[in-house]
């Protein structure tokens, strides 16, 4: 048997033993997979292998292929360079498609795991943002990579590349700081989609209906959406009326003359909410005198309802009972007077002659 011919079986029996250990390696895998990864809580282990278990068995049968070209003598070297440019492209690509698959796993695992269980959908456009923008990082560095294998300097075209990113940033600057505002939204995460919430800054409330990446929509209680950039939200006062709960605190104020008995007065104030049925009676009710005014003595009259949206109705039930309780004990509300007091200035005025 001639040399070629014993280096042609050499190559053959290298490719068959690559494609036997391909099969092994794969068969391994699912080993693992059903042996240990299915006794974890987490599937990330899950994720991992399967993302690199097809990129594994086809890099073997890749190497074994240049292992067997490599012992064949009668190829000459151009050749054998230019297969050694085919083998790390292949190589790269396999690297490429290993991570290019292990981000859509990984994401497909958050997003299932802690994205959708959530209320609001902001995570989940976030998700698919962070996703397209982390396969377009490793599509960029391979070939960033590839290019300066075969010699082309990719200074010039990442300089290119960070000039026009920079122009678009400055562009875009109003929006990249809604994005951003409605990334931080999402991890501080102040309010859920049905929260009603209010907007101290430009004076707005209402209910949230959509959290969006560059702007939060609110539908106000007279039917009107408004949109908010997120960075508007991020950078006021936020006042939360559902969180931690619907219950809440209505206040208002009374005044009563100077003279009034006081503790006679608060138990007009206090037992004329205790006979509504809208006040929660579980609850401390209150009528405190606070403050000397110019003309009454002011108590700040407060208690609990059960959910925040009656607010503006149990202010009116809350003021028609207190005036209906006072004005059977014969309590007055005295209204506010003003003590106007006229000096006439002494103003010597000479008479014309012969008028006096």
């Amino acid at each position: 048997m001639s040399r070629e011919a014993n280096e042609l079986l050499i190559a053959i029996l290298i490719l068959v033993a690559a494609v036997a250990l391909s099969w092994l390696a794969g068969k391994l895998v699912e080993f693992t997979v059903r042996r240990y990864t299915t006794k974890t809580v987490t599937q990330l282990d899950d994720v991992f292998i399967q993302s690199i278990r097809t990129p594994i068995r086809i890099a073997i049968i890749v190497a074994g292929i240049q292992v067997a070209l490599t012992g064949l003598s009668f190829i000459s070297a151009d050749w054998l360079t230019g297969f050694e440019d085919i083998f790390f492209v292949a190589y790269l690509f396999l690297i490429y498609i290993a991570l290019y698959m292990l981000i859509g796993g990984l994401a497909a695992w958050y997003g299932q795991e802690v994205v959708y269980n959530t209320d609001t959908t902001l995570d989940d456009k976030f998700l698919t943002f962070f996703r397209a923008l982390s396969r377009i990082v490793i599509t960029v560095i391979a070939f960033v990579i590839l290019l300066g294998h075969f010699g082309i300097e990719p200074s010039a075209l990442v300089t290119t590349l960070g000039i026009s990113t920079l122009a678009v940033a400055l562009a875009a600057q109003e929006t990249l700081s809604d994005v951003i505002s409605g990334f931080m939204i999402l991890l501080d995460q102040p309010f859920s989609i049905g929260d009603r919430v209010e907007l101290q800054e430009i004076n707005t409330w209402g209910d949230v209906v959509e959290v969006g990446l560059r702007s939060t929509r609110i539908l106000t209680r007279d039917n009107r959406l408004v949109t908010v950039p997120n960075s508007v939200i991020g950078k006021g006062l936020i006042v939360n009326y559902s969180d931690p709960s619907t219950v809440y605190r209505v206040q208002t104020h009374v005044g009563v003359a100077y003279g009034t008995d006081l503790d006679e007065a608060r138990s007009v104030l206090i037992e004329a909410l205790k006979q509504e049925s809208w006040v929660m009676l579980e609850q401390p009710i209150e009528a405190l005198m606070l403050e000397f005014g110019e003309n009454a003595l002011i108590f700040r009259v407060r208690c609990w309802i059960e959910d925040y949206v009656e607010t503006r109705r149990a202010l009116d039930k809350m003021n028609s009972a207190l005036y209906r309780a006072l004005y059977k004990a014969e309590i007055k509300l005295p209204a506010p007077r003003r003590d106007v007091h006229l000096y006439q200035s002494g103003i010597v005025q000479e008479l014309p002659p012969g008028k006096g």
